[in-house]
């Protein structure tokens, strides 16, 4: 599908959700803007947005029990970071639903399904916790349909895998919500680049590496890309580079000299799932169940055991394990990439972040020299009755979170999802992980906000945005717009044959 579009308006640095959701906007805003994709890896959207490398989850707020902490003075859980990450999650849910209703992409079951969300948890602290958070979220309408019980037999029939060989002493609980949904991202990513590609002056190029980057004088970019596999190299020039190259951002930020990324560091972490295809097994768990973290891991590395369709096939995920690596890329990472990005302006910040942070550094280590039977154990708090046999282990991708000069200082490491803008607002580059895939739409609205005002700023533009995502520029957490929340909301599920 390689082709190419000399001197575009916009380049795209990356194949994955969000340089194929703003493509396709920035597009859609403005029929005449030509656009280039360049992927270094030979296929397009195989990296972090590849359906084994991420857990599917569109991320809602419904059931991520790390979004809403426990407080650590007793008061009740504060539920608004779930609120705010719904609605943003909506407008997602919108594009995609006007990019199916307008032909852009077809048959939406190969990217997003329904399951329902559960929040599980174990031990009477717990139980406590979650029950406040029920009522936090339940309060508010987006989750007004949210159940929360105690009653194991509850639970099992929600879940079966939770509850079966489980000893009774120990109290449980769960929240559930039957509008979560399963998706994946890289088959999502495809379909939007092929539309991008079929359009006049639009070209998408993968095996094509970014090699250069350089500001000229009359304010363009001159990029110089190399075909990896014949090796040759040719430059373009564009307006405006956005860098959604996952965990090979960082590199390119330094190769453009960009002084916004000064002192701006990278933590990889890799991951891996146990994965199950025993059918009588996958016929059991129909949702995804997420729990508390461990102590000393990540977010991201929350352990879920997920309904996923990949390839096809229903199959359940566990996990994630976290990994210590030096690789910034799956597919086309070294194991050079992590010294390679150690530089005079970056390297106090990572010293920091290593002395202050021993005991990620510690997890990360041992979760990598984990055995099967360590797996199984963290497995059988939430399906006491799981067998090794029936598991395998597989990679799960990597993702390179951002360091920042003040996470240095703080000494905490930032596993947040942002944008880094110039100031001069010709380039713009995504760092960070979860939830960012889910919540792309907002986050390249906002991209497109600060770096293409004339398509956003005027009454017109304004107006054609909402055309795309009729959520846009409305606050629905507001009470007085639920009713109308839940009109565009039930349109889009039925465009995406979610209901």
């Amino acid at each position: 599908m390689n082709s190419h579009t000399p001197n575009p308006d916009v380049v795209l640095i990356g194949s994955g959700v969000m340089s194929a959701n703003l493509g396709a906007l920035l597009r859609r805003l403005d029929p005449s803007l030509r656009i280039q994709v360049y992927e270094a890896a030979p296929e397009l959207a195989f990296e972090a947005s590849n359906g084994w490398n991420n857990a599917g989850t569109g991320h809602a707020g419904i059931c991520e029990i790390s979004y809403t902490p426990k407080p650590a003075d007793g008061s009740p859980v504060k539920v608004q970071k779930v609120i705010d990450i719904f609605q943003e999650f909506e407008q997602t849910l919108q594009f995609w639903a006007h990019a199916v209703g307008t032909g852009m992409i077809e048959t939406p079951k190969d990217f997003i399904n329904p399951v329902q969300h559960i929040s599980f948890v174990h031990g009477d602290d717990q139980v406590a916790f979650l029950k406040s958070r029920y009522a936090g979220m339940s309060a508010h309408h987006f989750f007004r349909e949210m159940e929360f019980t105690t009653d194991p037999a509850k639970i099992g029939a929600w879940a079966p895998l939770l509850t079966e060989g489980r000893d009774s002493a120990t109290p449980i609980a769960a929240t559930k919500m039957d509008g979560g949904t399963d998706i994946n991202f890289g088959v999502l990513s495809r379909k939007l680049l092929t539309w991008l590609a079929n359009q006049d002056g639009c070209g998408v190029a993968a095996g094509h590496k970014v090699v250069g980057l350089e500001k000229q004088a009359d304010g363009r970019w001159r990029i110089s890309v190399e075909n990896l596999k014949s090796g040759e190299t040719h430059q373009t020039q564009a307006k405006f580079v956005f860098v959604g190259a996952g965990g090979g951002s960082l590199r390119l930020l330094q190769l453009a000299g960009l002084p916004e990324a000064k002192g701006l560091g990278g933590f990889p972490i890799g991951g891996h799932w146990l994965v199950c295809d025993n059918p009588a097994i996958v016929a059991k768990h129909q949702a995804k169940v997420y729990g508390q973290n461990l102590p000393e891991a990540p977010t991201m590395a929350v352990p879920h055991l997920d309904q996923r369709i990949l390839d096809g096939k229903k199959t359940l995920l566990f996990g994630p394990f976290a990994a210590w690596t030096t690789r910034f890329l799956h597919r086309t990472g070294a194991w050079t990439d992590l010294p390679a990005t150690v530089k005079p302006h970056n390297v106090t910040t990572l010293l920091k972040i290593a002395a202050t942070n021993f005991p990620l550094v510690k997890y990360l280590l041992q979760q990598g020299t984990q055995s099967m039977a360590d797996r199984m154990r963290v497995m059988h708090i939430f399906y006491p009755n799981a067998k090794a046999e029936d598991w395998k282990l597989v990679d799960g991708g990597i993702r390179v979170q951002a360091i920042k000069k003040t996470d240095g200082e703080a000494g905490i490491v930032h596993f947040g999802t942002e944008v880094l803008t110039s100031a001069d607002k010709s380039m713009a580059a995504l760092l960070g992980a979860s939830p960012g895939a889910s919540v792309c739409v907002n986050i390249v609205a906002d991209v497109i906000r600060r770096s293409f005002p004339h398509l956003t700023e005027t009454d017109a533009g304004h107006q054609r945005l909402r055309e795309l995502i009729p959520t846009y520029g409305i606050d629905y957490r507001l009470p007085e717009n639920a009713a109308r929340f839940n009109e565009l909301a039930v349109a889009a599920r039925k465009q995406l044959k979610l209901i």
